[in-house]
């Protein structure tokens, strides 16, 4: 018992002596819980390929024109950003997306990808404007890659024989702006944010093995970003 005792008293000793992890407005780490709209284009930039010998591919011949789009979605995230000093950061993202290409325009209410999705991993250097304030807004840029997992043809694709859709992973550029709010001096605060991505994925379309149609989307998302952060 009295080993016990002492080894208690021992770490909260520690944690208490421990400056290194205090919350604080100046620290060099922060991290903040966010609630992010996820807000795509998914217009079809150009198609790539087309098989006419296919049925979606000849469906997409007579339309000529044929385009898409990509629904909305809202969903919690996670960053984790790095103090160099009180002007430099780098920050990191953390949450997954999941969306559907569904026609648009003569298509509307045709449903072509189910269940994509996405992790957009993203890393921005940022820089800080020094307001003499708790309020501090900041810019930033850097790359993105967007991963791609686990879509399928929509049921409309599988009507036209489609029985497999491959979606691309994709590297892009992202550009940022936002505000951190410090709520005292323990390092808690808010945050609003606002990313806008360069994306140009490829779909593609098989049918029992072939190729039947290519199409290249402009996806562009806004990240629109708003929660709590903690900065230590």
């Amino acid at each position: 018992m009295r080993i016990l005792t002492m080894t208690a008293a021992l770490a909260a000793a520690t944690a208490f002596s421990a400056p290194a992890w205090a919350g604080s407005p100046e620290g060099h780490l922060q991290v903040r819980a966010l609630g992010t709209a996820v807000l795509p284009d998914g217009r079809i930039d150009s198609i790539r390929a087309l098989d006419p010998g296919t049925t979606l591919g000849a469906a997409a011949a007579a339309l000529g024109n044929p385009q898409t789009r990509v629904n909305d979605n809202v969903v919690p995230t996670l960053t984790v950003e790095y103090f160099f000093n009180e002007t430099f950061s780098v920050e990191t993202i953390c949450c997954f997306t999941q969306h559907h290409v569904n026609g648009a325009g003569d298509l509307a209410g045709t449903e072509l990808v189910d269940h994509v999705l996405i992790l957009p991993a993203t890393l921005t250097a940022k820089v800080h404007l020094d307001t003499g304030g708790p309020i501090k807004p900041y810019l930033g840029a850097g790359p993105a890659l967007f991963i791609v997992f686990d879509e399928k043809p929509g049921a409309t694709a599988e009507a036209l024989g489609i029985d497999r859709v491959k979606m691309s992973n994709k590297l892009g550029v992202a550009a940022q702006a936002g505000v951190d709010i410090a709520l005292g001096d323990k390092g808690f605060g808010l945050s609003l944010d606002a990313k806008k991505y360069w994306m140009k994925p490829t779909a593609s379309f098989y049918e029992d093995g072939t190729l039947a149609l290519k199409t290249r989307h402009d996806l562009d998302p806004w990240v629109l970003s708003a929660g709590v952060s903690y900065r230590f």
